[in-house]
């Protein structure tokens, strides 16, 4: 039985930068597995956000999965309170909540300096205590990435309200892009009342940012859907959501971290064993990402370089030890994070397949790489048909 593996480097396709002479992160890098891929698979485009929804990673992972994000697609909130076991009753709003610092008026950092798992629990244990009640209550996830869930009482107020990702704005003046429209106030108030509590604790944060709102999305679940048993990979909250809402197992690798330092490898090599119980599985490297909205060229191509060598040389030597020439690969971003504009965009992405089943379709280029594929004539206009087309083996 053919089994599947999808490969997700978060934000890895980029724009022609002029410290690099014209070229992408991706072309800069040193990527032999990429290059192998496309030189021996087939490489094409596709679009993981459909016009209209905000290029985020939670629209475009939706997309990979294989599922119509205009169609289901209600905030990333839900899909993070999924993923940390938070059940939101009929009614009620989930909103990610970070924890930044705002200097001088401007989103100095989003990530509050990468703030500790430990420290944002202490936070978040404070917060719950002094200005939590039963219709506002305060999760801590992972690092930066924390949870607001409004109760069904006052959410009707707030859900409606205009919110802006914080990783949008870094180094811009926040207040054009505070939370807007009927029911702001009320986030506003917690927004100030947090600022006062964390600066008693003298942490790099100074507040928390609620973005992201939606209630809880009714999915069909994968195996039902692809008549396939899958399993994901991944540090981030939002995709083990997505992967829990849809049935999926979530596996988690010890020293996976969601950022630059994570443990490559062992994603590779769960995934691998992964593969004996599931018929598909889904690897997700966020660090591509946070090296683009930083804004650092180096720690991009140094992630991109990273997942290359230890996730997909990985994979590649584990399918040629196992002799399975039944696991199939794809490879792709989820969107493009330039370094110059640090944040997503919603223009297509390059992708690849291994091995290609159906001769004629697509183009064997000379590298994995966005001026390369551009050779290709392979495009699957909407993001979520890739996998369809990859599991039923028409790719």
């Amino acid at each position: 039985m053919t089994k599947f593996l999808v490969l997700i480097g978060d934000g890895m396709s980029d724009l022609p930068l002029k410290q690099l002479g014209g070229k992408t992160p991706l072309e800069a890098a040193e990527t032999p597995n990429l290059d192998w891929l496309a030189q021996n698979g087939a490489c094409g485009w596709t679009k993981n956000v459909p016009p209209g929804l905000e290029p985020g990673s939670d629209v475009a992972a939706m997309s990979i999965f294989g599922y119509d994000a205009n169609k289901y697609y209600s905030g990333r909130g839900p899909l993070e309170a999924a993923s940390l076991g938070v059940k939101l009753n009929p009614g009620e709003v989930a909103f990610r909540c970070n924890l930044v610092s705002i200097a001088n008026g401007r989103m100095k950092d989003f990530t509050a300096d990468h703030i500790s798992t430990a420290e944002a629990k202490k936070i978040f244990k404070l917060l719950n205590a002094k200005i939590g009640t039963k219709n506002v209550r305060f999760y801590p996830g992972l690092s930066y990435r924390n949870l607001l869930v409004i109760g069904s009482r006052v959410a009707r107020l707030v859900s409606r309200v205009k919110t802006r990702a914080p990783h949008d704005i870094t180094g811009k003046l926040i207040g054009p892009y505070l939370p807007k429209g009927k029911g702001a106030d009320g986030l506003l108030k917690l927004m100030n009342e947090s600022e006062v509590l964390i600066h008693q604790m003298k942490s790099k944060a100074t507040t928390i940012w609620p973005w992201g709102q939606g209630e809880s999305p009714k999915m069909p679940a994968f195996k039902k859907k692809f008549k396939k048993k899958a399993a994901v990979i991944t540090a981030v909250h939002l995709l083990k959501g997505l992967g829990k809402i849809l049935g999926m197992k979530i596996i988690d690798v010890p020293g996976a971290t969601g950022y630059l330092d994570t443990n490559y490898k062992g994603k590779a090599e769960y995934a691998l064993r992964a593969l004996k119980n599931n018929d598909v599985v889904f690897v997700h490297v966020e660090a591509p990402d946070e090296a683009g909205h930083e804004g650092d060229v180096r720690k991009k191509i140094k992630a991109i370089e990273d997942f290359d060598r230890l996730v997909v040389g990985t994979v590649l030597r584990g399918i040629k030890a196992s002799r399975d020439q039944g696991i199939r690969v794809l490879v792709l971003p989820d969107h493009p994070t330039p370094c110059k504009l640090m944040t997503h965009t919603s223009d297509a992405v390059p992708f690849v397949v291994y091995p290609s089943l159906v001769s004629g379709r697509g183009s064997r280029v000379a590298g994995y790489n966005e001026k390369a594929i551009k050779k290709s004539k392979l495009r699957i206009g909407h993001g979520y048909e890739l996998l369809r087309k990859f599991l039923s083996n028409k790719l």
